[in-house]
């Protein structure tokens, strides 16, 4: 199968704003700001690829750049090195919230975020029944999406990502969110689409997921790349190196 992600060399450098303590004479005299700039690098010298068809898992401690990393694949954000290749549409569930408008209904934010996959509206009514019934939203729909709980977002979210019919889909943490039903569901959905020939990217803390999606695993710490293989070898050096932190933290006065 060819290859339809590739990241070469990729990092990227967050701007963090350190707070000072300052005299009022700071203002005045110096004309001071109140922040002084620091940056980190959230991933540095990452390089691998993925290729048409293959379920890739992203394991690591949070801060490790699992999402920042899936942000670069869907290009809601450009690498400072490096590049990042992608041949083929994304469909992006980065967060509860990605995509959506709060302040929108239900209803609205089924059209924006098809809109923002290129998908016309003709083309977003044939899937809405399927994707509102799906969810589970029926008597919901027209209400502004800052009454939704978080279960109904993700739901909402999944279904429709899940209906765009883009080759590539992305995933971060949503079936660790809703009830047992949610995740049943989910996890048919999710199989239906590997089944098809989807390539899928996934963060998940849950191992179980991630044995059964994923084939391959990628363990980020740090910001940079330390294992890439079949799951169950990642995750075995992934819980290595944790237990050997959290012996060391333990240690600590």
């Amino acid at each position: 199968m060819p290859d339809v992600i590739n990241v070469s060399n990729v990092g990227i450098n967050f701007a963090v704003t350190r707070r000072r303590r300052l005299k009022l004479q700071d203002f005045v005299v110096r004309k001071a700001t109140i922040t002084a700039p620091n940056t980190f690098w959230a991933l540095r010298n990452v390089s691998f690829s993925v290729r048409q068809g293959e379920a890739v898992g992203l394991i690591g401690r949070n801060g490790s750049g699992k999402s920042t990393l899936l942000r670069l694949i869907a290009g809601v954000l450009m690498p400072d090195e490096g590049e990042v290749w992608v041949n083929g549409g994304v469909g992006a569930m980065l967060e509860l919230n990605a995509g959506f408008n709060a302040e929108l209904t239900g209803r609205d934010n089924v059209y924006l975020l098809g809109s923002l996959h290129g998908f016309s509206r003709r083309q977003i009514d044939a899937k809405y029944n399927r994707i509102v019934k799906w969810a589970e939203l029926e008597g919901f729909m027209n209400t502004p999406l800052r009454h939704y709980s978080s279960g109904m977002k993700s739901r909402l979210g999944f279904s429709v990502v899940t209906r765009l019919e883009e080759p590539i889909l992305l995933v971060d943490e949503v079936m660790a969110v809703g009830d047992r039903r949610f995740k049943r569901k989910s996890y048919r959905v999710m199989e239906y689409l590997l089944s098809q020939g989807r390539t899928v990217v996934m963060v998940s803390h849950n191992e179980n997921d991630l044995r059964r999606f994923c084939e391959r695993g990628i363990y980020l710490k740090g910001g940079r790349k330390v294992a890439d293989g079949p799951m169950d070898d990642v995750l075995e050096h992934y819980r290595a190196d944790t237990d050997v932190d959290d012996d060391e933290e333990e240690d600590k006065p």
